[in-house]
């Protein structure tokens, strides 16, 4: 996790102060993760905070809680980082590493790698897409999760 957290942290330090646009957020997200085993809906949350790198790039931290709809699962909780561009006016384009914790008691942590599209709907909500490869410890087998997400930026 350090690998991922260095990183993200040297690349927030050199963001010019004068380029922060302070856009914290939070979601609500839904959707399907699939592996060899099975296929289960997913519910979840994420909250975060995006920095300007200048007017187009940004990174950013986010923290997930997801929970798969499946008996003798448990919430899953995440921490990780996002960097992106503003491709076109009002929407996001993202890749994505983080850590998430086991959400069944004989499961393994994992590590996710993803990349997503955000859409402003208005000046303080958007839609997201994004699909997440999960790459599973314990000889368990990896996923994949597919969500849309609702979110409000502050």
């Amino acid at each position: 996790m350090r690998h991922v957290i260095l990183p993200l942290a040297a690349a927030l330090a050199c963001a010019s102060p004068s380029a922060l646009a302070n856009e914290a957020y939070v979601e609500l997200t839904s959707g399907v993760s699939w592996n060899d085993e099975a296929t289960d809906a997913i519910a979840g949350i994420a909250v975060g905070y995006d920095i300007d790198l200048d007017e187009r790039f940004f990174v950013g931290v986010e923290g997930t809680a997801e929970k798969l709809l499946a008996d003798d699962t448990r919430i899953a909780w995440g921490i990780g980082g996002r960097i992106g561009a503003e491709l076109l006016p009002r929407s996001k384009i993202f890749a994505g590493l983080n850590w998430q914790s086991k959400d069944c008691g004989e499961c393994g942590d994992a590590i996710g790698l993803g990349t997503g599209w955000e859409q402003n709907l208005s000046e303080a909500i958007y839609v997201k897409l994004e699909y997440k490869r999960l790459f599973v410890d314990s000889g368990e087998p990896d996923a994949n999760v597919a969500i849309i997400g609702l979110g409000m930026m502050f």
